[in-house]
């Protein structure tokens, strides 16, 4: 489903990712661990779109078709989703309006017909009572006030909202207490763990794989994928460290 070739990424001068391989078939979930300034962000940005970050070789395939040639909303409207690491905050904006104009402006560009303000509330509450999100946290402006865990389900809402075939999640386990992280994981089941979808977990720690088991796990150091294996390399880097694993 997502396949990457030779990938190399700059942000101004400084190329961050130097050569990265990684296939994600159909079906799979994999993890991609690594230690501070690996490049693992770099990774998200750079197949979600984000300005900034310079693709100067290599290739990205998503589902057949040229990532790196698809303006980010059409990444998106083509199914592709990206979960930040820390989601952002829109003061006037309530979350109700933007999750709606988001799934239709996506609906529109797929050429498909705008659901109805009546249909999207029902799958607003169906998705945010999934995730254990109080249906007035839906009538609040984007994230403003929310807490680390509420953020982190308002996003698992939206990736519920919006279904995608595809779920970048960059570090999406960070600040999350115990009861958040095990919503936040049965999310991630619930809405992309299925035969036609595909998830790239990008994560330091292990706890989160406890609930969203990989099928792969790869290491990312200096900017390269230098080793991967199952689930028990994340055990692996949890007992002895990145040091000991890509030395």
């Amino acid at each position: 489903m997502l396949n990457i070739e030779n990938l190399h990424v700059a942000t101004g001068d400084k190329p961050i990712l130097k050569g990265l391989d990684l296939d994600v078939p159909t079906g799979e979930v994999h993890a991609i661990m690594g230690p501070n300034g690996a490049g693992k962000s770099t990774l998200a940005y750079a197949l979600g779109g984000r300005p900034g970050y310079e693709v100067t070789d290599g290739s990205a395939t998503f589902a057949g078709k040229d990532l790196l040639e698809m303006d980010p909303h059409e990444r998106a409207a083509a199914g592709l989703f990206l979960g930040f690491q820390y989601p952002v905050e829109i003061p006037g904006v309530s979350m109700l309006q933007f999750l709606r104009e988001s799934l239709n402006a996506q609906r529109r560009t797929r050429g498909e017909e705008e659901l109805s303000g009546a249909d999207f509330i029902r799958l607003a509450k169906e998705q945010a009572g999934a995730l254990g999100l109080a249906p007035d946290m839906l009538k609040r402006p984007v994230n403003v006030g929310f807490s680390g865990g509420e953020k982190k389900r308002a996003e698992m809402v939206q990736m519920g909202i919006m279904a995608p075939k595809f779920a970048i999640l960059d570090e999406t386990d960070s600040g999350l207490d115990i009861d958040a992280l095990k919503a936040v994981g049965e999310g991630i089941n619930r809405i992309m763990r299925a035969p036609d979808k595909g998830v790239l977990l990008i994560t330091h720690y292990q706890r989160l794989l406890d609930y969203v088991q990989p099928d792969k796990v790869h290491v990312l150091s200096a900017g390269r994928i230098v080793k991967s294996g199952g689930p028990d390399l994340a055990l692996q880097l949890e007992r002895e460290g990145y040091a000991e694993v890509v030395a």
